[in-house]
């Protein structure tokens, strides 16, 4: 139920009151520049959503305006993955769909994969009425999470944003256009290769378990496997982050569990950077002894050795055409979502399995 004071002019005092805690530590949740305990933030957020707190001070009087702010919130901006995205989108931004006398300010938010930031910046954002926001790369899948974030885009949707998914699958009843990666389309043409070639022992690295992504891409591979008649088994698959470190550590586990295997699939291209040098420490070749596949096509791939057999995703294209969207300067796709394809590239890295 909507608080009578939704009416009136909603102060931080208020947010507060709700909430049952000081004035300063609801500051230090939308502002993010102090550490606060888990519960207490999502308290202080209940608060806000309830009592729609958007501004507050004289700005309060824009309450109906729509600012020139668009927000783009990426994973981690060091990753080339989100930051080909956020470049792509960020160009769009500051394009000839921006308002008279001035362009738009796009702020990239870092939210660190962290869920509780990702909900703090929506709140912000909200607060700042926004122009546009941009979601980038996989959706957590934890469904009090997944609920939390539904509601605030359909709030900020409300209030006159507009949003857009890139890379991330469609939020029910969230008021979004998503432009969604066919990550398990390109899993399965990436495990097809591998067991064309011959390969029937494959180690898997995959991405956090609690990401769509990580989902998507390792239903790819399961299907893959099979449509070929090579059972799944669990022992071949290790989770962890998406970065090179992680790949590192996981093939070395993936060796220790199965020395026999002939071919690692990574969960993208800097997971498949650290799988190389760990098959290198181990005296192994590349594809010789172990073949290894990424996914993404990130720039640094071709110019690995051997060049990376891949995935290649169009982040500039679709960040580019998420930027346009979020403007106002292209038209959603039929029915707010349109899949985006990658494209099997096919070198070095990959060959026949060696014989026994």
């Amino acid at each position: 139920m909507r608080d009578r004071r939704t009416t009136m002019t909603v102060t931080l005092a208020d947010v507060a009151a709700r909430a049952q805690v000081s004035p300063a530590t609801v500051s230090r949740v939308l502002n993010g520049n102090y550490p606060v305990a888990a519960s207490t933030r999502e308290r202080v957020l209940r608060a806000v959503d309830e009592l729609d707190y958007v501004l507050n001070g004289p700005a309060s009087a824009l309450a109906a305006a729509t600012s020139d702010l668009v927000g783009i919130l990426v994973n981690d901006i060091a990753d080339p993955f989100f930051g080909i995205m956020a470049g792509a989108i960020q160009a769009e931004i500051g394009g000839p769909g921006g308002r008279a006398g001035g362009e738009r300010l796009a702020v990239v938010c870092n939210t660190g994969g962290s869920p509780e930031r990702e909900l703090t910046y929506l709140t912000l954002l909200q607060r700042q009425r926004a122009a546009a926001v941009v979601l980038t790369g996989g959706a957590v899948e934890k469904a009090p999470h997944a609920a939390a974030v539904a509601a605030k885009l359909r709030k900020l949707a409300d209030a006159g944003t507009r949003i857009v998914l890139c890379g991330r699958p469609p939020a029910p009843d969230a008021k979004a256009i998503a432009l969604t990666f066919d990550n398990r389309g390109g899993a399965r043409a990436l495990t097809d290769h591998l067991v064309g070639l011959g390969h029937r022992r494959l180690g898997y690295i995959a991405g956090p378990g609690e990401r769509t992504t990580t989902r998507h891409r390792l239903e790819g591979h399961r299907a893959a496997l099979t449509a070929a008649g090579i059972e799944d088994d669990p022992s071949r698959t290790v989770y962890g982050r998406y970065d090179r470190r992680s790949g590192y550590e996981a093939t070395l586990e993936l060796l220790r569990r199965d020395p026999s295997l002939t071919a690692v699939v990574a969960a993208n291209d800097s997971v498949a950077l650290g799988a190389c040098a760990a098959l290198r420490e181990s005296g192994l070749r590349i594809p010789a002894d172990v073949s290894v596949a990424g996914f993404d096509d990130l720039p640094f791939s071709v110019d690995t050795l051997p060049s990376l057999t891949t995935v290649r995703l169009p982040l500039a294209e679709a960040g580019a055409r998420a930027g346009r969207i979020a403007m106002g300067r292209e038209e959603p796709p039929p029915g707010g979502i349109a899949s985006v394809r990658g494209e099997l590239m096919v070198r070095g890295s990959t060959g026949v399995p060696r014989t026994p």
